[in-house]
């Protein structure tokens, strides 16, 4: 029984220390996804702006040339454009909304920032291009800069919070 017992608090412990884990990673994974997608944006940019690389073979490049952690969802945006056929550059922009918030841990205010970008890319010329690619960089740097932030008060926080959590239970169980 009391062998029993001891498996189940450790259960419990383990338990709680990896919930605490995980969400405390979360912080991190977010900040190395932004600058990932900072990277891309980049990599799109000099295709469009200055290589004048058409629109799909610049997201197959940017899916090449990123880190694929994050530039899969550039080859998505690309199937889409090609095969949907279902509007602009913005609806296949939208249809990796999910993944955004689900694979990436982006909040609300990166995805609206990236989807800024589907909205406004090939709209205009190449120097409102460019300036619309500046803009959008500053805001993710802006991104990056709170992630960071975040990342330094919650992580530990959060890590810690979960051990401290099983250990009370384990108090209040015995």
């Amino acid at each position: 029984m009391g062998v029993l017992k001891s498996i189940l608090l450790l259960l419990i412990f383990l338990t709680c220390s990896i919930i605490g884990y995980l969400y405390g990673k979360s912080f991190s994974l977010r900040l190395e996804n932004l600058i990932i997608l900072e990277q891309c944006i980049k990599i799109l940019e000099t295709e469009v702006v200055y290589g004048l690389t058409p629109l799909p073979e610049a997201l197959s490049n940017v899916h090449k040339k990123g880190k694929v952690k994050v530039s899969y969802i550039f080859s998505e945006i690309k199937n889409d454009l090609i095969q949907n056929k279902r509007g602009g550059v913005y609806d296949s922009f939208l249809s990796v909304e999910d993944k955004l918030y689900n694979n990436l841990n982006f909040k609300k205010e990166d995805v609206e920032t990236f989807l800024s970008l589907g909205r406004v890319l090939g709209t205009s010329d190449r120097t409102d291009q460019q300036k619309n690619f500046i803009l959008v960089s500053n805001q993710i740097a802006t991104q990056i800069f709170e992630a960071r932030e975040e990342k330094n008060k919650n992580e530990k926080l959060y890590r810690n919070l979960g051990v401290i959590t099983g250990t009370a239970i384990i108090i209040l169980l015995i």
